[in-house]
């Protein structure tokens, strides 16, 4: 494994060797784009207008938010980076450094797609008493029939809810209209060819994006990859269709062999309590916290993510065993209820998924025999697909395989609770020209966990050239340091 100093030796030198191929860099002030007085420290805000409907000039426009985070070495600039997190529904104005190496010579830009963050959203509730019916059904699951009818009916209520009060912006939120905003983004940045790194949901934000405008492909690094096909097109749920709950006796296992003595608890011994009832263990904080077998179920699945939240998880669970045992503070704050429903929409309107709501039972079940708990957790996510009449003449559902520049694919090869595995081996069998690099650890992304994929990705945007067939990166800590 090449240390940080070599690391960054041998990106600036191969860099340095084809400034002269690289796209020139972005101007100083992107035509089209607002900025805006004050931002973030670091950071320069502004939006850019683009249609509403890019089938239909007539219908208006929408404003995307921009954040640029300037490359540290302006005289010696490459060019721009785009960046999307993830979702949908996730904010992305503001993107971090990449790497050192990426942010000394790279602009770095990230943008909320629309329906997210500070860009044009869609507004569900006109009432905070509607927010009740949210409140029960996000990311919970039914355990018995009578609260599967339940979850049907309080999901019914919030998408109805939106029919009636998101307006005309929900009918324009697929992720091939975001794509095309991200193709405007491109052009007011100046930039002849788009490099860019997504992360989960924006995996395939990057893969619409190499199939609507494949000969704009400049550098498209997609980490946590999502397979497109599973994700847009067949008859089961698409949150069935990905099967991330596949992953997640992997990444488990991965955990809880790191973990050995330090685990002195029975994993399957808690679950089987929770079944029967909830438990209440006391915080780090101090505050008393009532755990059911849904909300456990979450918070594991959450922190099997990231395997440097082991030490957490660990905590989590010997508290639930033993609730003398203080378990770990959540640092989750109030959800942004606009984005996250303007994400649901991107969802609903570019995935497949049956209008039947009751089949989701079958499938939650099915896959509760693969991820115990993980499962119907993940299926239940799109229910409100069932019920919620979205659609965008924008869509875009494939072909996947235009011929591109190279496409660098990273995943976790231990266990990807989000984005499996096996997704990103058939996506790069899938695309045209991709290549797949792997981390030998579980979690959800694998940038800034390896100097090796660190690497990586500074020879990539300087160069273009993608690792060996094959090629695995080990991670620069163990789960336990």
């Amino acid at each position: 494994m090449n240390s940080p100093k070599l690391r960054a030796a041998l990106a600036l030198g191969a860099a340095a060797s084809v400034v002269a191929l690289s796209a020139p860099a972005a101007a100083a002030s992107p035509a089209g784009i607002v900025w805006e007085a004050s931002c973030t420290a670091g950071y320069g805000c502004g939006h850019l207008d683009v249609p509403l409907s890019y089938q239909d000039p007539s219908a208006g426009s929408a404003s995307i938010a921009v954040g640029r985070l300037p490359a540290t070495d302006q005289a010696h600039k490459l060019g721009t980076i785009f960046y999307n997190p993830g979702g949908p529904g996730s904010s992305g104005r503001f993107a971090p450094a990449l790497t050192p190496f990426l942010h000394e010579r790279y602009d770095i830009v990230g943008f909320d797609p629309r329906g997210v963050g500070a860009s044009s959203k869609i507004h569900c509730f006109t009432d905070p008493s509607q927010l009740e019916v949210l409140q029960r059904a996000l990311g919970t699951f039914p355990l018995t029939h009578a609260a599967e009818q339940q979850q049907i009916a309080d999901t019914r209520t919030i998408t109805d809810l939106c029919e009636q009060n998101a307006g005309p912006l929900a009918n324009h939120l697929s992720t091939g209209t975001i794509a095309r905003d991200l193709d405007r983004l491109r052009a007011a940045f100046g930039e002849p060819k788009l490099r860019y790194y997504g992360k989960s949901y924006g995996t395939y934000l990057g893969e619409t994006y190499a199939n609507l405008f494949p000969g704009r492909v400049g550098s498209l690094a997609l980490d946590a990859v999502d397979d497109p096909v599973r994700w847009s097109t067949g008859p089961a749920p698409m949150s069935y269709r990905l099967q991330g709950f596949s992953d997640a006796p992997k990444a488990l296992s991965s955990f809880l062999d790191a973990c050995a003595a330090r685990c002195a608890f029975d994993y399957s011994a808690i679950l089987d309590r929770l079944t029967a009832g909830p438990i209440t263990v006391t915080d780090t904080a101090g505050k008393q916290v009532t755990v059911t077998y849904q909300s456990a179920i979450a918070r594991i699945h959450n922190y099997l993510t990231d395997a440097q939240a082991a030490p957490q998880l660990a905590a989590f669970l010997t508290a639930l065993a033993n609730p003398a045992s203080p378990a770990p503070a959540s640092a989750d704050g109030p959800p942004d209820i606009d984005s996250l429903l303007g994400g649901g929409a991107t969802l609903c309107s570019n995935a497949e998924n049956p209008h039947d709501p009751a089949v989701w039972w079958n499938y939650a079940r099915r896959a509760d025999q693969i991820g115990r708990g993980f499962g119907p957790y993940d299926v239940y996510k799109t229910l409100p697909c069932a019920t919620w009449d979205v659609s965008d003449t924008g869509r875009y559902a494939g072909p996947w395989n235009h011929p591109t520049a190279p496409i660098l694919l990273l995943a976790n090869r231990q266990g990807d609770l989000e984005t499996p595995y096996a997704g990103a081996q058939r996506t790069e069998r899938l695309l045209a020209n991709a290549r797949l690099l792997s981390l030998d650890a579980y979690g959800h992304g694998s940038r800034g966990k390896s100097a090796c994929i660190d690497a990586a990705l500074d020879r990539y945007f300087g160069t273009g050239a993608v690792p060996a067939p094959g090629t695995v990166c080990a991670p620069d800590r163990g789960p336990f340091g």
